[in-house]
């Protein structure tokens, strides 16, 4: 069994230009957790999940430093505050670059199994050749193939 059989072709995907706020405005709209980062020729650049947006938008503590006894005090950062300029800013600034897992079309199930209880991601891009997104394969339809086509 391939990836390709039961992979989403029809991604939706995200620029690195994307705001904050249009981002969470996909989310939402779409019922997803995560998405691609893509450039303008469709090749991945990064990936964005719920989980990175909220640790994104989580206000800061109040800080205390105490720079050779000019001591400094940072006041606690209210989510409104954060919000105020967060929604503007691009989810480049937020989204990971490093260490990105995924799967090519030709790939076999067991490959996507093994990512998804190596990394617990909840998703995973598929990608051509030239590194181009054409698909992308979730927790839950691993497990609604399975059900589905596997368990007899």
């Amino acid at each position: 069994m391939k990836i390709q059989d039961f992979m989403i072709s029809d991604v939706i995907s995200v620029k690195e230009d994307t705001t904050v706020k249009e981002l969470l405005q996909i989310l939402v709209n779409n019922k997803i957790g995560g998405v691609p980062v893509v450039n303008n020729d469709n090749v991945l650049v990064g990936v964005i999940s719920d989980g990175d947006v909220i640790r994104y938008l989580q206000p800061s503590n109040r800080n205390v430093f105490d720079m050779f006894s000019v001591i400094l005090f940072s006041d606690r950062e209210e989510l409104v505050d954060k919000l105020t300029y967060a929604l503007k800013n691009p989810v480049k600034m937020m989204m990971r670059t490093r260490d990105l897992k995924t799967l090519h079309p030709n790939n076999k199930l067991d490959e996507a199994l093994q990512i998804f209880a190596r990394y617990h991601f909840k998703k995973i891009p598929v990608i051509d050749d030239s590194h181009r997104v054409v698909g992308v394969i979730s927790r839950g339809d691993l497990l609604r193939h399975i059900t589905n086509h596997l368990i007899q």
